[in-house]
């Protein structure tokens, strides 16, 4: 079955690239590209099939990739946004998670590392390029304040988490910034494999992603 994809992007030669790169696979089928994110919300208006994952650009005219991305994801919940960028600056990274994109990624990523992640976005993963990853969590850890004694919020210890050996391996390489075959091949497992063991990571500790997977960890201090 293949995945609809949706492209938003400014730049008419970089969505020929891009438009390109999807169409060497099958599995993938280009819905529509929009050249801002007004242009995508309308052209989603007129569709009677979604698109499952739209990959977006952050500087555009009319509306940029941020605000669009909010506004998308109130509308349209079921959609996966992925950010499809050359920034890698903190604030955008961080503005582009608070307005609900899925992923991060820069536009000098290889064919089949793009392709990884829309089937990750597809199967509840945050896909990041590495050095975004390695931001995000940086960032996270900068914003987290300890947990004081005496507080009234209290830390979660391992014990009373519900996790096999393995899936709490898994957990502390995804708090690493580790992408899901850099966590197959550390561990000779398929990223099939890899992807199975974190969507039940995320059911066992009620998130929805690496990010509020990764939050919980750095907060409750698991891998200190």
């Amino acid at each position: 079955m293949q995945i609809s994809i949706a492209l938003v992007e400014d730049n008419p030669s970089l969505t020929q690239v891009i438009s390109e790169t999807l169409g060497l696979f099958d599995e993938l089928k280009l819905v529509f590209t929009a050249s801002n994110g007004r242009n995508a919300l309308q052209k989603l208006e007129g569709l009677r099939e979604l698109p499952q994952v739209i990959l977006m650009d952050i500087e555009m005219p009319v509306m940029d990739g941020i605000r669009t991305t909010a506004e998308l994801t109130k509308k349209y919940p079921e959609i996966k946004v992925v950010m499809l960028s050359v920034f890698d600056q903190d604030d955008k990274i961080f503005q582009s998670i608070l307005a609900g994109a899925t992923g991060y990624l820069l536009k000098d990523e290889k064919p089949g590392r793009l392709m990884q992640a829309i089937e990750d976005a597809i199967t509840g993963g945050a896909p990041m390029s590495a050095q975004i990853a390695g931001r995000a969590l940086q960032m996270l850890r900068k914003n987290m304040s300890p947990v004081l004694p005496g507080a009234e919020e209290v830390s979660m210890p391992r014990s009373g988490v519900d996790l096999t050996r393995r899936e709490w391996e898994i957990l502390e390489d995804l708090s690493n910034g580790l992408s899901y075959q850099q966590i197959a091949d550390k561990l000779v497992i398929s990223p099939k494999t890899v992807r199975k063991h974190i969507e039940n990571i995320y059911e066992k500790l009620r998130v929805h992603n690496k990010v509020e997977a990764t939050q919980l960890a750095i907060k409750n201090r698991w891998f200190q």
